[in-house]
C-alpha cells in the first residue's frame, strides 16, 4: 500500500510528532512538496503533504490561519508540516487550532529534519509500493497463466476473482454469460446484458465502468478484430489498485490470446466444415462422414436441419459480415447446449445444418423473430417491404437426403422473400395452404389475362361466364348441382360453358384448364378481398 501520514509519523528517523488531526493520520500521501505561497493551492493536485516553514503566513493570525487551512483541506491536501525553529520557535497556537477545526493532520518536523528528508521517505515508499504492485503482478500473470493452461477460462475466472478480491464473468459474442467466478456471480453477471450489448457495438478494444448499489464494475471487450469476440466483466466493492490493475490486464491478454487462437481454429474448421456441406450437397454421403469425423460426425448421426440465409440486395451493408448476429446467436446457443453445428458460407449465401429440435435451430427461429418484431416497429430499417435478412427452413433430413433439404430451405426462402418475412419453415408451406402464394404479382397477372376475355364478356351484360365457370368447378363439373346453385336450368349452364371454352380458346375437359382457371378465380378473388 502507499505511504500514509502514519507510516512517516513512525518512521524513526524522521522524529515527526502530530500536533492536530490525529484521527486523519491513515490517509494516503501521494507526494511530499515544499512550498512558502500564502496560496499553494493552484499547484496541488490532492493527496499532498504539504511542508511549510511559515515565511511568508502570519501563522499567529487566527482569521488567516482558519482561511489557509480550509482552502488546503478543499484542495486535497492530507496534511500539513510545520519545521519549527526557523521563523517559529513553535507552531502558533492559531495555525494548531485552526487545523484542530477542520481536521487537517498538522506534523511538526524538528529542526534537524530536512524537508527533503520527508520527500526521500515519501519517494522510496511510493517507489516500495509500485515494486510491490509490479512484483504482485508478475506473480498474478504466472497464476493466471496457470489457470488457464490447466482449466482454461473458468480457472482463470477463479483466479482473477480471488486476485481483485472480488468476481469475475466472461461473455460470448453474442452477450450471453460463458463462466463466472464465483458460482455466486452468474445472477449478477446476466444482469449486466445489456451492457455488454451496448460495449459490442463498440470497436475493439473498448471498456466501460458500470456502477450499482453492490459493487463496481469493469467491463472489456475481448479480440483483436473490430468485432468483439467476447467480453470480460470483473466486479470489485472499490477501485481496483495496481497490483488488481496488472492482474486484470494480464487476464484480458490470456482471453485474447485464447480467442484469436481459437478464430485460428475456428477457421480451420469452417474448410473442413465447408468440403463436408458440398459432399452433402453432391450425394456423396459416406465420403462426408469421412471427412466430418470427430469434428462433425454427431451432427450426421442424428436428424438435422439446413438453413439457407441471405441478404436482400436492398439491404446489403456496405462493409462488414451481414450474417454475423446470426451466427453468434447460433454457436453461442449450440456451445451452451454442447451441439454439433455447421455454419458455412456458401455463395452469397450462408448454410447451416442444426440439430433438429436442438438449441441451434430454437436459436435460428428466435433470431428471425427478433428481425420481425424490429421490421414490425421501425420498417424503414428493413428491406423494402421485408427484413434486412432472409431465412429458410428445411425438413428434418439426413446425410442421404441433404440435397433434398438443401432444395426444401431454398424453397422456403423463396416464399420468404415473397412475403417480406425474416423465416419461413418449409414444414409450415407442406401443412398449410398453397392459396397464400396466389398473392404474387406474376400469378395474378396470369390470371387477369387469362380471364381477361370473360370479364369483358360479362360487362357487356350478355351473361354471367365468371359466376357460373366459379359455380361449376367448385361443384367438379356437376351440372345439376351448379346449376342449382346458380338458379338456372342445366341446359343454360351447359350453354355457358359452351361459351367460355369459344371465348377461351380451351377444353374444359382438359384437368390442366380446370386447374389453372380455378387457381385464377382464387388469385383474382383475393386481389380484390
Amino acid at each position: 500500500m502507499p505511504p500514509t501520514l502514519a507510516s512517516l509519523v513512525h518512521h524513526s528517523a524522521l522524529k515527526l510528532t502530530v500536533r492536530a488531526g490525529e484521527e486523519h493520520l491513515d490517509a494516503p500521501v501521494r507526494w511530499a512538496h515544499a512550498s512558502e505561497l500564502t496560496d499553494p493551492v493552484p499547484y496541488m493536485e490532492g493527496g499532498e503533504l504539504l511542508l511549510i516553514t511559515a515565511l511568508k503566513l502570519d501563522a499567529e493570525d487566527p482569521e488567516a490561519m482558519t482561511r489557509y487551512v480550509k482552502r488546503l483541506a478543499a484542495a486535497g491536501v492530507v496534511g500539513l508540516g510545520f519545521a519549527v525553529g526557523v521563523h517559529y520557535k513553535d507552531i502558533p497556537e492559531a495555525l494548531v487550532e485552526a487545523a484542530a477545526e477542520e481536521g487537517l493532520p498538522l506534523l511538526e518536523v524538528p529542526r534537524r529534519t530536512p524537508f527533503l528528508a520527508i520527500s526521500k521517505a515519501v519517494s522510496a515508499a511510493i517507489a516500495a509500493d509500485q515494486y510491490r504492485a509490479v512484483t504482485a503482478g508478475f506473480a498474478a500473470q504466472r497464476e493466471l497463466t496457470k489457470q488457464a493452461l490447466s482449466d482454461g477460462p473458468e480457472g482463470l475466472l477463479g483466479a482473477l476473482a480471488a486476485q481483485v478480491d472480488g468476481w469475475a464473468a466472461l461473455y460470448d459474442a453474442s452477450g450471453a454469460v460463458v463462466a463466472t467466478a464465483p458460482e455466486w456471480a452468474s445472477r449478477r453477471a446476466a444482469r449486466l446484458t445489456s451492457d455488454v450489448e451496448r460495449l459490442r457495438d463498440r470497436a475493439a478494444p473498448a471498456s466501460a465502468v458500470v456502477a450499482g448499489a453492490e459493487d463496481r464494475v469493469e467491463l472489456h471487450s475481448i479480440g483483436t478484430g473490430r468485432r468483439p469476440r467476447a467480453a470480460l466483466a470483473v466486479g470489485t466493492a472499490s477501485t481496483l489498485g495496481t497490483a488488481e490493475r496488472y492482474a486484470l490486464h494480464s487476464a484480458i491478454a490470456l482471453l485474447t490470446l485464447t480467442t484469436e487462437r481459437n478464430r485460428s481454429l475456428q477457421a480451420a474448421e469452417a474448410r473442413v466444415g465447408s468440403a463436408v456441406l458440398r459432399m452433402l450437397l453432391a450425394g456423396e454421403p459416406d465420403h462426408a462422414r469421412t471427412v466430418a469425423g470427430e469434428l462433425y460426425g454427431s451432427l450426421l448421426d442424428a436428424p438435422f436441419r439446413l438453413v439457407v440465409a441471405e441478404v436482400p440486395a436492398s439491404a446489403a451493408p456496405e462493409d462488414g459480415d451481414p450474417f454475423a448476429g446470426l451466427t453468434d446467436a447460433v454457436e453461442s446457443a449450440a456451445a451452451r447446449a454442447g451441439e454439433a453445428l455447421l455454419v458455412v458460407p456458401y455463395g452469397e449465401r450462408l448454410v447451416l445444418l442444426v440439430v433438429d429440435g436442438g438449441a441451434g435451430a430454437a436459436a435460428c427461429v428466435a433470431y428471425a423473430q427478433t428481425l420481425e418484431a424490429a421490421q414490425s416497429e421501425a420498417p424503414e430499417a428493413g428491406a423494402g417491404d421485408g427484413t434486412a435478412l432472409l431465412l429458410g427452413l428445411s425438413a428434418p433430413a439426413g446425410p442421404i437426403a441433404a440435397a433434398t433439404a438443401y432444395k426444401q430451405a431454398d424453397q422456403a426462402l423463396s416464399i420468404a422473400r415473397r412475403r417480406g418475412r425474416a423465416m419461413v419453415e418449409h414444414e409450415d408451406l407442406a401443412a398449410g395452404s398453397v392459396l397464400p402464394l396466389l398473392a404474387d404479382d406474376a400469378v395474378r397477372a396470369f390470371a387477369d389475362g387469362l380471364l381477361r376475355a370473360l370479364y369483358e364478356h360479362d360487362a357487356t351484360g350478355r351473361g354471367d361466364l365468371i359466376a357460373s365457370l366459379r359455380a361449376w368447378l367448385s361443384r367438379h363439373g356437376q351440372w345439376d348441382a351448379a346449376a342449382a346453385d346458380l338458379g338456372v336450368h342445366r341446359h343454360t349452364l351447359r350453354y355457358r360453358m359452351r361459351r367460355v371454352e369459344e371465348i377461351l380458346g380451351r377444353s374444359l375437359d382438359d384437368p390442366d384448364v380446370r386447374m389453372e382457371l380455378w387457381l385464377s378465380l382464387k388469385a383474382t378473388s383475393s386481389g380484390t378481398e
